[in-house]
C-alpha cells in the first residue's frame, strides 16, 4: 500500500470545562473538514474508555499532499491556534500506510 498518510493525536485536556470547550472547537473544525477536504479520508475524534479528559484523533489522508492541504486550511489553522488553551498535553504519532483496507479502494 504505497498511498496513505495518517496520524494519531492524543490530547489531554485540563479539566471538564476545557474538555467541553475543546469538543465545541472540534465540532466547528469538523464542519470545515467535511465541506472542503476531499483528500481527508477519515477524521474521527475518540474518547478512550475511562479517560474523560482525553481525546484521541485518528486521521487518514489520501497522501502527504492531502495532509499538507488540510494543514493549510483556515479552519485547521484556527483549531491549531485555539486548542492550546484547553490542553495539558499532546502526543502526535505520524503513520505511513503499508497495508490495509480503505473504504472505496481496492
Amino acid at each position: 500500500m504505497s498511498e496513505g498518510f495518517g496520524l494519531v493525536v492524543r490530547f489531554t485536556l485540563r479539566d471538564e470545562k476545557a474538555a467541553g470547550e475543546f469538543d465545541d472547537l472540534c465540532a466547528r473544525t469538523l464542519e470545515g473538514i467535511k465541506s472542503s477536504e476531499p483528500g481527508t479520508l477519515t477524521y474521527v475524534t475518540h474518547t478512550p474508555e475511562g479517560e474523560p479528559l482525553v481525546r484521541v484523533f485518528y486521521e487518514l489522508y489520501a497522501d502527504r499532499a492531502a495532509f499538507d492541504e488540510h494543514e493549510a486550511q483556515t479552519h485547521t489553522k484556527h483549531f491549531l491556534a485555539e486548542r492550546e488553551q484547553y490542553l495539558s498535553g499532546v502526543e502526535v504519532t505520524f503513520l505511513d500506510a503499508i497495508a490495509g483496507k480503505v473504504a472505496g479502494r481496492q
